[in-house]
């Protein structure tokens, strides 16, 4: 299966990471808006091109992953290249899914193409386990907890305020709501009581540290609904225990059967990720090889985490699935 990657930031290193560790797939070209000369990767054989050349390669790609920022790239990036590729995107931007289904269910069918979109973890494998557990225990509730991990869109604020030279932000699961909800008690729970925020920021030279925790713990969107911890560090400190991007979470479903809904259960699935981007990579090829056996059978269009069968992302026959497996 020859794999393309358009991008080549940390989720396209990813991706190139991922197509080595998988056999049956072979990365063929990285596509990129910069100059491809000062751009450096680690396969051997693959081409590294300006994104102008990109439809050269309709007859020589099976899949391009697409490796953009979702408010941005990949609401104009997904359906224009769904016309040429089968592709593979992950949108997260949750409530915008439904439009960039509709744009991108059009231009595939018209290159008789596939697209899969918002593949990652949340949304990708959260959404799965989310929906698996409510056609399970259709009386019950979900609880979804990020973290403990890094949030890229909360650092990028801190780091946007006067004063700051650098910053890493962490969302937090409160323990006693994960406890109550692990012990199927079904709460109501506020915003400020799932998650905490911890910042680890470091300052620029003769700024205010009182006056930048105020303006963190204050901003709206980002850090007023929640209780926010702020940590002054050195920029050495910051690079020898902030440097990696680790992630995860929790999705719980908490149900109740019987004639009286007597006996409770409760479906939990967890995360705990190194590399949020490395993890999201990999699950995004998976999903390429899903496009390519989809596209194989003349499938065309749309599709979403939950149009994908299981044994589509697998690399083994339904024989050896079911030996090995089931």
């Amino acid at each position: 299966m020859r794999i393309g990657i358009l991008g080549y930031g940390n989720l396209g290193r990813g991706v190139e990471n991922a197509v080595l560790q998988n056999p049956d797939t072979e990365l063929v070209a990285v596509f990129t808006r910069r100059n491809p000369e000062d751009l450096k990767i680690n396969s051997k054989t693959a081409k590294v091109l300006n994104v102008s050349e990109i439809e050269n390669w309709k007859d020589k790609i099976d899949v391009l992953i697409l490796c953009g920022g979702s408010a941005t790239d990949l609401p104009v990036q997904t359906p224009k290249y769904a016309e040429m590729f089968n592709v593979v995107d992950s949108f997260d931007t949750h409530a915008k899914i439904p439009e960039h289904f509709e744009n991108v269910d059009k231009a595939a069918k018209k290159g008789n193409n596939i697209g899969i979109i918002s593949v990652g973890w949340d949304p990708g494998m959260f959404s799965l386990n989310r929906m698996y557990a409510n056609a399970i225990l259709p009386e019950g509730k979900d609880y979804t907890f990020w973290g403990k991990g890094v949030s890229q869109g909360h650092s990028d604020a801190i780091r946007r305020i006067e004063g700051v030279a650098d910053a890493k932000q962490y969302t937090v699961p409160v323990e006693s709501a994960l406890e109550t909800v692990k012990a199927c008690k079904n709460p109501e729970l506020s915003t400020r009581e799932k998650h905490t925020r911890e910042c680890y920021v470091v300052l620029k030279e003769g700024a205010d540290a009182k006056k930048v925790e105020e303006e963190i713990k204050t901003m709206p969107n980002y850090f007023a609904d929640y209780d926010t911890t702020v940590h002054f560090i050195s920029m050495d400190e910051l690079k020898q225990h902030h440097s990696k991007i680790p992630h995860g979470g929790f999705v719980f479903r908490c149900g109740k059967t019987g004639l009286n809904k007597e006996n409770n259960h409760i479906i939990e699935y967890n995360l705990k990720l190194d590399s949020n981007p490395e993890f999201t990579s990999s699950v995004l090829v998976a999903y390429a090889r899903a496009a390519y056996k989809m596209s194989k059978e003349g499938q065309t269009g749309c599709k979403t985490v939950f149009d994908v069968a299981p044994a589509y992302l697998s690399p083994k026959s339904g024989e050896e699935l079911r030996k090995t497996m089931l």
